[in-house]
C-alpha cells in the first residue's frame, strides 16, 4: 500500500488557460445602473492605452485595471469600458467625469 497524497497529482490538477489566468474571469456585479459584467485585467495583459470613465485619466499599458460592460446582453464590444479599480469601487460616490481638453482648467 503506497502512502496517502495531500496534493494532487499534477496530471490531475485543473488546467488554467492562460487567456483567463491572464484577463480574469467574468462576473456579474449589481449596481444602481444596472448589472455589469467585470473581467479584472492583469497588468502585463494590456498593451494599450485607454482613458478610464470615472477619472479621465490615462490607463497606460502594463497597469492593471477592470473592464466593465453591461450584463443585459445587448451590447456590444463598443459597449466595454476600461476603469481603474478604485474609480470602479467608486462609481456610485462620483458625479459624472468631465471631459477637459488639454488647455482646460484642471478644476472648477
Amino acid at each position: 500500500m503506497s502512502p496517502r497524497r495531500n496534493r494532487p497529482r499534477r496530471d490531475e490538477s485543473a488546467h488554467l488557460d492562460s487567456d483567463r489566468a491572464r484577463q480574469g474571469v467574468a462576473s456579474v456585479q449589481q449596481w444602481r445602473d444596472g448589472d455589469w459584467q467585470v473581467r479584472g485585467i492583469s497588468g502585463g495583459a494590456s498593451t494599450k492605452t485607454y482613458r478610464c470613465p470615472g477619472c479621465d485619466q490615462e490607463i497606460r499599458p502594463g497597469v492593471a485595471h477592470l473592464v466593465a460592460w453591461p450584463a443585459d446582453g445587448r451590447g456590444d464590444l463598443t459597449d466595454r469600458r476600461h476603469w481603474h479599480s478604485g474609480c470602479w469601487r467608486a462609481r456610485d460616490r462620483r458625479g459624472p467625469a468631465v471631459q477637459r481638453g488639454r488647455g482646460g482648467p484642471r478644476y472648477g
